[in-house]
């Protein structure tokens, strides 16, 4: 006969078995089933789901539909230059091509003021010795261009140009062009007015060329002639020692 202690032992065994299956019972009853859901990214809208897509409890996979951001189309700038003259208002070319201008104050606002470029001198023809003013127009709707000598001279042209011929000046005499509108006249700035400089000749630049020129053969002509008296004197201390040996 089995002894009390060893159906002890069998009978706890059986209960935390028994305790064991109820929990396990409990915990997959209480639990929801777990479902996977699937994400299909479509780029065609067109694109259908295939019945083989749907998940085991038959419901269809997640669609989520990619967005591509526009791309920027590339601005297309007018073929317009504010230093040339005679040449096809901004206006003009984005009414007929449909090209981007850049911003500028209208009529109802005093111009920005204009950019001298250069005052050239003319050295040929009939012209010889009057001075080009060359200028850039400003962001601003301009009527028409006044170019002022020292404050005092004053000549008048129409928008479309961006070149003068004035009379010749001396050296430091002072230009300015200023943009003109119906709000007003520009003011005279850095940039919009300059003193007229005499720009060195062919003559002077050939002249200073053969100076540089001679000048650098002289120094030349120093170093070797230094660098031949050490070798002769090398050459003589040498032939002293041997004969003093």
């Amino acid at each position: 006969m089995a002894s009390p202690s060893r159906n002890l032992a069998f009978l706890l065994i059986f209960i935390l078995h028994l305790i064991d299956s109820q929990i396990f019972a409990h915990s997959s009853t209480s639990s929801p089933p777990i479902t996977r859901k699937r994400i299909i990214i479509l780029t065609d809208p067109g694109l259908e789901i295939d019945e083989g897509d749907y998940d085991d409890d038959g419901f269809p996979p997640e669609v989520v539909t990619s967005q591509r951001s526009p791309r920027l189309s590339s601005v297309n700038h007018c073929q317009y230059d504010p230093c040339l003259e005679n040449q096809e208002p901004c206006e003009s070319l984005k009414a007929r091509t449909g090209c981007m201008c850049p911003g500028k104050s209208g009529e109802d606002m005093v111009p920005h003021a204009p950019r001298i470029q250069a005052l050239q001198p003319i050295t040929e023809g009939e012209n010889r010795g009057q001075i080009v003013v060359q200028w850039c127009a400003p962001n601003s709707a301009v009527s028409t261009y006044k170019v002022t000598i020292e404050g005092s001279e004053v000549t008048l042209f129409k928008e479309n140009h961006r070149r003068a011929l004035v009379r010749s000046l001396e050296v430091g005499t002072k230009v300015c062009v200023e943009a003109v509108n119906s709000a007003g006249t520009s003011s005279p700035t850095d940039f919009s007015c300059k003193r007229y400089e005499r720009p060195e000749s062919s003559d002077h630049k050939l002249l200073a060329g053969v100076i540089g020129g001679g000048v650098a053969f002289i120094l030349i002509l120093l170093i070797v002639a230094i660098v031949l008296c050490r070798r002769q004197m090398c050459r003589k201390a040498k032939r002293d020692s041997v004969v003093g040996s």
